[in-house]
């Protein structure tokens, strides 16, 4: 049997993601910005998934723009918005468990003379209101908030963390990363104050290589690529028909009927959650129900490295994650771990099991099943 619970490092396209990915790809492959029929033809790929996009978060089909990936909405959306508005100030808000790709180039925006502010996180990973409005300053011009963290599923309040900061400097920009989120929740940026909001393609089950940055209309943003002016200049460069086609599937899909698929989700996600809580030296460190995300489990396996756990488990056809998979490259302690205050014992001992739409319980047994014939065996291993 093979389980693969490493959903929010990557999921598995959907059946009608491939279709259309091949035939824009062996079809319907023009050049969308070429004035002849089959250009326009592929032309309408890219206005129907904006239409896709835009229809599932209720907002206008000009503010979706289209990236090719989380990372660069991350990007753009921080340093483009900090470039385009830094005449009103230089001081950012954000939080101590951001993903790299928030973190990193608010680090390079600080060598830019930027003052960023990053707020902690209490032991379930939520950010404190009353430290935030603190925070909020006459030159904050950005607050970067995540609405799911990728590692343990912490949720933050980004309806009640747009009002503080709207309240106290009605100019500075909410962004939001939303690239955990979108798929799972019903997301209204209009009701919830959010004026920049990241997506991937790759965690809906859609193709990797290609996001969209939701960009409230009216926003003010510094592209970061130039060239033929596509997407209203705001990014240049050749869409990625293919890419964009299947993400506009992707989206429309894991919005119908949405509330069974999140529901499927969480139910998932709490069965393994009583089945690790049952095992000994095993602390959960995420909640059961709404409390967290409905697809992230991460837990602490005490007297087991994660790293020979993942490997011992990936012998077995069950697949998890030992941190995030974006910074794979850049060994070390999660922020995120440290962040919630995870005890230094099970800092180098934490797994994270996410999960998709095509997972079952009868996978989750199978692990259950094979963590516990596996931990005894690993613990005497480890303690020679």
């Amino acid at each position: 049997m093979e389980a693969y619970f490493d959903n929010s490092a990557t999921t598995k396209v959907l059946d009608s993601v491939r279709d259309i990915v091949v035939k824009t790809m062996t079809e319907d492959y023009a050049n969308p910005a070429a004035r002849h029929r089959r250009g326009m033809e592929a032309e309408q790929y890219i206005r129907q998934a904006r239409e896709r996009v835009a229809k599932t978060m209720k907002v206008l089909e000009k503010e979706i723009l289209f990236t090719s990936g989380g990372s660069e909405s991350n990007n753009l959306a921080l340093i483009g918005g900090a470039m385009a508005n830094q005449r009103a100030g230089k001081h950012i808000i954000s939080t101590s468990i951001e993903h790299p790709s928030v973190y990193n180039p608010l680090l390079a925006l600080e060598k830019q003379g930027f003052e960023v502010t990053f707020l902690p996180v209490d032991r379930d990973g939520h950010i404190s209101l009353s430290e935030l409005r603190q925070a909020v300053r006459d030159d904050t011009i950005l607050v970067s908030v995540m609405y799911v963290n990728n590692e343990v599923g912490a949720v933050e309040p980004v309806e009640e963390i747009s009002r503080v900061v709207k309240e106290k400097n009605p100019q500075a920009l909410f962004h939001v990363d939303g690239i955990q989120a979108y798929g799972k929740y019903a997301i209204r940026p209009k009701k919830q104050g959010i004026d920049l909001l990241s997506v991937s393609g790759h965690k809906i089950h859609g193709p990797k290589g290609v996001g969209f940055l939701y960009i409230r209309d009216g926003v003010k943003l510094k592209p970061m690529v130039y060239g033929g002016g596509q997407q209203n200049n705001m990014r240049s460069g050749t869409e990625n028909v293919p890419g964009v086609a299947g993400l506009g599937v992707a989206a429309e899909e894991m919005y119908r009927d949405h509330e069974a698929k999140a529901a499927g989700l969480t139910a998932l996600k709490d069965y393994m959650t009583d089945g690790l809580a049952e095992l000994e030296g095993v602390v959960v460190n995420s909640k059961k129900g709404d409390k967290s995300a409905p697809q992230i489990v991460s837990a602490s396996f005490e007297g087991v490295r994660s790293e020979v756990l993942l490997h011992a488990l990936e012998d077995r056809g069950i697949y998890v994650s030992s941190g995030s998979a974006c910074s794979a490259h850049h060994p070390g302690v999660s922020g995120t771990l440290r962040g919630i205050g995870i005890p230094e014992k099970y800092l180098d001992s934490t797994v994270r099991f996410s999960f998709g739409i095509f997972n079952t319980k009868d996978e989750i047994d199978y692990c259950m099943e094979t963590l516990r014939e596996l931990l005894p065996v690993l613990r005497r291993y480890s303690r020679r």
